[in-house]
């Protein structure tokens, strides 16, 4: 695997896992079990090389950025409800997620931001075409052993497993030794919604609305599943590769974190 270490002090780094440039067919086939529309349709995306975190942020390393000047807004130095220093960070917004990389950008002169949903499934996939990126294609197939999603089988028949936010790196890395982008928490990306792919960009660039659009909140996606199954916005448990749901940016939620970028 081609990584590098972020170092950010002399016992806290960001491994960050090098993505090879590509293409692939972003969303899911009409046929896939558990299929929503707004996973369509299915379109060829073209991407550059990039970096992706092996891991959401942890609240180390959360910690330690949040003690960093400022860029545009303060930082809670410890917003969790599930404590842990190795667990992910959560309880943070959209925008305190995009100050994060805002300082880490700032002391590092490199380009850190939040995926794009192009770069997040992509990477997810790691050149797996199955709903799930180690082969099964059903959630009713997963176990324990494979992720952390506290998980409804297709029959809607819970399951035994909820694991609040366990340490990152828990469950077994993907092809390209990327860690839980099936299940643990829900992670931002950095586009707006879009209730379907029409119009998307072709190039794994970030769809953003436009500045002047007038809506009472703002609405981004959030990508990968989750281990809660009590929430109301949970409910929908899936986390397949091509999953994907709206959350408003100003949400704090203990399900809800974010990995890094680096273009």
């Amino acid at each position: 695997m081609n990584y590098r270490r972020e170092e950010l002090s002399d016992s806290v780094a960001i491994t960050m896992q090098s993505i090879p440039a590509g293409s692939f067919l972003m969303g899911s086939p009409e046929t896939e079990l558990n299929r929503s529309v707004n996973e369509g349709p299915l379109h060829s995306v073209n991407l550059e090389a990039f970096e992706l975190s092996t891991t959401v942020v942890t609240q180390a390393q959360w910690a330690e950025i949040a003690s960093w000047p400022k860029v545009n807004q303060e930082l809670d130095l410890d917003p969790s409800g599930c404590k842990g220093s190795n667990r992910p960070v959560e309880r943070v917004t959209w925008d305190e997620a995009v100050e994060f990389c805002a300082r880490l950008s700032a002391y590092t002169s490199k380009s850190y931001t939040l995926p794009s949903e192009a770069q997040w499934e992509y990477a997810c996939r790691a050149g797996t075409t199955k709903p799930y990126n180690f082969g099964l294609t059903g959630c009713d197939q997963i176990t324990p052993q494979d992720c952390n999603l506290g998980i409804y089988t297709y029959n809607y028949a819970e399951e035994a497993w909820v694991n609040p936010n366990p340490e990152v790196g828990s469950f077994p890395a993907n092809a390209w030794g990327l860690y839980d982008m099936h299940g643990n928490v829900w992670e931002w990306c950095l586009d707006d919604w879009h209730s379907s792919y029409y119009g998307a960009p072709e190039d794994g660039a970030a769809w953003l609305k436009p500045t002047n659009s007038i809506s009472d909140h703002k609405w981004k996606v959030v990508r990968g599943g989750v281990w809660k199954a009590k929430d109301v916005f949970d409910r929908i448990l899936d986390g397949r590769s091509a999953f994907r749901v709206p959350s408003m940016a100003e949400w704090k939620r203990v399900s809800v974190s974010f990995r890094v970028c680096c273009n």
